[in-house]
């Protein structure tokens, strides 16, 4: 039986935000559809977007333009398309969900990443595509043609590098900040290179719209299946959202408070508490080629689990 709460949280939600189709849908692939070998028939697909307010003409539309931006690669068997992830749709996601499922701060020793763009190696689609991926990834503009990051993930630069054809033209280097790691010169420098302030009243946007569906279902006997997929999927989309513009930086350089802890123990305790009757959902509504929906990848499993396995409660 459906909450009639739930229900009516999921109808202030969609009426309240606005939902980018593509974007819902590349949120939809990453979660819930790459752990289950990453394709499925488009009806089936169609079906499961409804109760999110996408109708087929939007649906058929968008994954158009994801196949066409190579997010998506389509396969005609029969009267049926099948829409998989391409190879670069998976990097991507790779990159994305690295920050989504586990927090990838660690203790920061100093170590910087800084890579200088200057030289005149460039061309100027070049060195824009490369300063927007590297913005993406969370490296600051520190000065002109230089861009750091206390935590920028090796692999990740290397392909950003890669993937821009940028590899042979730019100077990347490692190195270590000398002196106290919270000093308030390191803090302005933080302060002037990204906005955090803008990031933290994301994320207290985020804990305020999803803290009172977390209780609801804490407390609730039982959850229907298509309630947990629509309450997990805006989950991850907003909060994949907020993730994408937060740098990641280690918490010696992050003010006291941070509301993004607060804001990734709700997401943790929301999405493992809807996990088992959303994945439910997608085995009765997806379809495949071959059939019925393939079981989750083991990784699947390993979602939040760090903060699961340290016990982290979200104290509201």
């Amino acid at each position: 039986m459906k909450s009639r709460f739930i229900s009516q949280w999921l109808d202030a939600f969609l009426t309240g935000h606005t939902l980018r189709a593509n974007s819902l849908i590349i949120t939809i692939y990453g979660d819930a559809i790459a752990p289950h070998g990453g394709t499925v028939w488009l009806g089936s697909f169609i079906k499961l977007v409804e109760p999110l307010g996408l109708n087929p003409r939007m649906v058929r539309t968008s994954v158009f333009r994801l196949s066409k931006e190579k997010w998506l690669v389509s396969e005609q068997i029969g009267r049926n398309s099948y829409y998989s992830l391409t190879a670069t749709g998976h990097r991507r996601f790779e990159h994305a969900y690295r920050r989504i499922y586990d927090d990838p701060r660690q203790k920061w020793d100093g170590d910087w990443q800084v890579v200088f763009t200057g030289g005149g190696l460039l061309s100027p689609p070049q060195h824009d595509a490369l300063r927007r991926e590297l913005l993406w990834e969370g490296f600051g503009v520190i000065a002109p043609g230089v861009l750091a990051h206390p935590y920028a993930n090796h692999e990740s630069v290397l392909d950003i590098l890669q993937s821009t054809g940028t590899h042979d033209k730019v100077v990347v280097i490692q190195g270590r900040t000398l002196g106290a790691l919270s000093s308030r010169p390191l803090q302005e420098l933080v302060r002037e290179c990204w906005n955090l302030d803008a990031i933290a009243e994301d994320y207290k946007r985020f804990s305020d719209c999803f803290r009172p569906v977390t209780r609801a279902i804490r407390a609730a006997r039982e959850l229907d299946p298509e309630q947990a997929f629509c309450v997990r999927t805006l989950l991850i989309h907003e909060f994949r959202r907020v993730q994408l513009r937060d740098p990641q930086l280690p918490r010696q350089l992050l003010p006291n408070d941070w509301p993004g802890d607060v804001a990734r123990q709700i997401c943790s305790e929301l999405y493992t508490l809807t996990r088992q009757q959303a994945e439910r959902h997608l085995a009765n509504v997806l379809e495949t080629a071959n059939g019925p929906l393939p079981e989750a990848a083991p990784y699947f499993q390993l979602r939040f689990r760090a903060m699961a396995a340290d016990g982290i409660e979200e104290k509201a």
